[in-house]
């Protein structure tokens, strides 16, 4: 517990109660009271079954040290951003593990209009002060606020679309019995969509497993569903609705990279010759629609608040990871899991195209290899051996966020993840399918040299 190793990069993830448990979130509490001195924050937690006594201890911490708190209680972490900014709090925490497993919890703290609360702006000094157990003295007179209003939330988030052209379409709903739901539902009376729903109900216990639909083996369900009713497409989220993810109409599952340039595309026919931000996992279909839409790709280090902060820097309108995380200038600079599918019901609508023939061309114009990940003995040394490997094909180098090389018709990324003990690899070309398959049995098999069980 003394060496905190739940404080990541960007947020706060642990096992409970081993690494993270009621005394943590109450001395957290105390620690964001003492370093920001806020007058209020907004707090909020996910359906998790530890979620509701670390919220409950976090909100004690942020009482006793006289802050007033704003109670979202069960809430997605996308609302806590709204809120956060819209009611101009000086900051936000949402407990929540996302798709962590069923043991994990965590944080995620922001700051005054949700500016993002990470390894460089803060956070760390959060762990010092707890660590060191430097708080500020107690004054019990904290207030607290029970705000379950959601319309202005509702109302900004179907804002960004039009929804007088919005055609009636056939939707599956795959909420993972997480926080989804819970927006959706007051979304849904708006919209001429027909839904199909599927594990609906926030349930804790996720008793159909983790909603973490970037792992294959979670996708089938939600995919046979979409062929069986002849969806127009499907939607399934992870458990903080701050992420979702796409099917087509033949329930093939969409590769977030993909779903970033259509988004890209919306955004910048909406505010043209904006800047678009997006990590460096893959860029080039994003560079591409961007440069066609008169706009700006900009990379950035991957993880929400670099993200976040790289948008502001940039004053982009919008950013994205391969991940499925889509950001907005208007939503805070902040990610939802709700503002995408909408975009994506009014482009399907307006242009009379299925979703799978809208991201064919760009399939086959930047095909990539998908995440592929590996449990590494050493990611630093796998990092040496791979740039040493390829050393006499003088391939461009970044080190923007782990390893990018780049050659004239393909590149790879490698870095190792914030927030799992995993060493993430991404592959793409220019066109060439071959060359695609080829690159990832050669650096699969050198990565391997280093797999440990």
């Amino acid at each position: 517990m003394n060496e905190m190793k739940c404080f990541k990069a960007y947020d706060i993830r642990g096992i409970v109660p081993t690494e993270l448990n009621e005394s943590f979130a109450y001395d957290l509490g105390r620690a964001y009271a003492s370093e920001f001195q806020p007058k209020n924050v907004v707090l909020g937690h996910d359906i998790r079954e530890s979620s509701l006594m670390l919220y409950l201890s976090l909100m004690n911490g942020l009482l006793d040290s006289g802050v007033d708190v704003i109670l979202l209680g069960l809430c997605g972490t996308e609302e806590v951003s709204y809120q956060t900014s819209a009611l101009k709090t000086d900051g936000g925490i949402m407990v929540t593990a996302s798709h962590n497993p069923m043991d994990y919890n965590g944080m995620k703290l922001s700051l005054k209009d949700s500016a993002p609360l990470g390894q460089d702006t803060g956070l760390w000094r959060l762990k010092d002060r707890m660590m060191q157990q430097q708080f500020s003295a107690l004054t019990f007179d904290g207030k607290t606020t029970e705000y379950d209003d959601k319309s202005a939330y509702i109302q900004h988030l179907l804002s960004y679309v039009d929804l007088t052209k919005i055609k009636p379409i056939k939707v599956v709903a795959n909420t993972g019995n997480g926080c989804a739901s819970l927006a959706l539902e007051q979304l849904i009376p708006h919209l001429p969509i027909e839904w199909i729903k599927m594990n609906y109900e926030p349930n804790g216990s996720f008793p159909n497993g983790i909603p973490n639909p970037l792992l294959p083996e979670n996708r089938l369900s939600t995919s046979q569903a979409v062929i069986k009713h002849q969806a127009d497409f499907g939607l399934a989220w992870d458990g903080d609705n701050d992420r979702c993810f796409f099917f087509d109409h033949e329930g093939n599952f969409i590769e977030g990279y993909y779903l970033m340039g259509l988004v890209a595309q919306q955004m910048l026919m909406k505010y043209p010759q904006s800047k678009v931000v997006m990590d460096t996992r893959l860029t080039w279909n994003t560079e591409a629609i961007a440069h066609q839409y008169q706009g700006e790709a900009i990379m950035s280090k991957g993880g929400h608040s670099y993200i976040k902060q790289t948008m502001r820097e940039a004053d982009a309108v919008y950013g994205a990871e391969m991940s499925g995380h889509h950001y907005f200038k208007a939503f805070a600079y902040c990610d939802s899991g709700m503002i995408p599918w909408l975009l994506i019901a009014e482009l399907l609508s307006n242009s009379d195209r299925s979703l799978k023939s809208l991201v064919e061309e760009s399939i086959q114009a930047f095909p990539c290899s998908g995440e592929l990940n590996f449990k590494v003995s050493d990611s630093d040394e796998v990092l040496r051996y791979l740039e040493n490997y390829f050393v006499e094909d003088q391939p461009v180098k970044q080190t923007l966020d782990g390893l990018t090389l780049i050659f004239p018709e393909w590149r790879f990324n490698v870095r190792a993840s914030n927030t799992e003990p995993l060493l993430r690899l991404n592959i793409e070309t220019r066109g060439d399918i071959a060359l695609l398959k080829e690159k990832q049995t050669l650096l699969e098999q050198l990565i391997h040299l280093y797999v440990i069980e």
